[in-house]
């Protein structure tokens, strides 16, 4: 295989140059496709270059996992980010120096007609053939800006139209550094951020909870059929959850086999519903091979419930709904916790609980 453009100097539109490689090998337009590609391009890392140079003509989506698993255990585009961040200064910085060059040469026609006004004024008579000079004069000038606006509108015009691709392509690399490569829910940077946020507000420390999901024995999962069964577990209940919840609620995977979604506007006994059913719908998903039909077992969750409310910041709700995971582990997992109903409950060393 033989990318489209590979140059050792990072291009002025490397962007452009990742979607056009990436089209002409068919590989399917995913964030975590388009790190591969841009850091395979850009020749920032030789052994990734060399990887996706051995792919085939049409690569497929197993072959680019396998890459992705190997260069990105994190996400690493923040670097893509920044330099679309660069394009775009650099874009605003020229429709500055255009708006510059406007107001000059329209403070150099305004110049003008105030010297004409101010000639005419202090003539008694004007003959013909001076009025005809100042006509001319002040007719070439306003020529002039006007054929001068004309350019920079459509100068303008074909700016912004620049910053609105700019922008979508920084919209779709920030969307690429909050999201996991592997499940395509948000990613742990992405839900740090986002249980910041509810305690920005009254509201949402009232109305908001946090549900922790931990698959149960994962680990024997992996060691009994491999971790491309384990990915391919991970992938298909992150689909449960994103399908099984209302289309604006945060589901992020945090970590390994853990989740985490943020629930809004709801009670704790809506927001235990919600755990429930989920917990419900994977334990009764049949998950088998998509090559055979082989049947891995039943997969179930334990989940753990912490309402905003009961915790000071999100340090403390995070802890909370874990120790509201690890109770449902302890309790023959397969469950749902409430923190709220641990209270009075003698504490525990929660140091010896290790995820399985």
């Amino acid at each position: 295989m033989q990318p489209a453009a590979v140059t050792p100097e990072r291009s002025s539109d490397i962007a452009t140059t990742v979607v056009a490689t990436m089209r002409q090998l068919g590989v399917v337009a995913m964030p975590r496709n388009y790190e591969i590609f841009y850091e395979a391009l850009t020749g920032s890392n030789p052994e990734l270059s060399l990887a996706v140079l051995d792919l085939s003509k049409r690569p497929t989506q197993e072959d680019l996992d396998k890459i992705g698993r190997k260069f990105f255990s994190q996400n690493h585009s923040t670097g893509i980010v920044d330099h679309v961040r660069g394009v775009l200064a650099r874009e605003l910085e020229d429709i500055a120096s255009l708006l510059r060059s406007e107001r000059t040469h329209i403070e150099k026609y305004g110049k003008i007609l105030d010297e004409t006004s101010d000639g005419l004024a202090n003539r008694g008579v004007i003959s013909k053939e001076l009025l005809e000079k100042i006509v001319g004069a002040v007719s070439t000038a306003t020529a002039s800006t006007i054929d001068h606006g004309k350019q920079v509108a459509s100068t303008l015009g074909d700016k912004s139209a620049e910053l609105e691709s700019v922008k979508s392509k920084l919209e779709e690399y920030k969307r690429l550094a909050d999201t996991d490569p592997l499940t395509q829910v948000w990613n742990r940077r992405a839900f740090d951020n986002e249980i910041a946020r509810i305690y920005n507000s009254n509201k949402g420390i009232l109305f908001n909870a946090l549900i922790l999901a931990d698959i149960d024995r994962f680990k024997d999962i992996n060691d009994r059929y491999g971790h491309p069964v384990g990915d391919k577990i991970l992938k298909d209940i992150a689909d449960i959850f994103q399908t099984s919840v209302a289309g604006g609620m945060f589901v992020a995977r945090t970590g390994g086999e853990e989740f985490a979604l943020i629930v809004e506007g709801t009670s704790e006994e809506t927001t235990f519903d919600i755990a429930e059913r989920i917990r419900v719908l994977i334990e009764q998903t049949p998950f088998v091979s998509s090559q055979n039909g082989a049947s891995y077992g039943t997969v179930t969750v334990s989940m753990g419930i912490c309402m905003a409310s009961e915790a000071i910041g999100p340090e403390e709700l995070y802890s909370k709904a874990d120790r509201a995971l690890y109770r449902s582990k302890v309790d023959g997992r397969n469950r749902v916790t409430r923190h709220s109903v641990m209270a009075g409950r003698a504490s525990k060393n929660w140091l010896i609980y290790k995820k399985d």
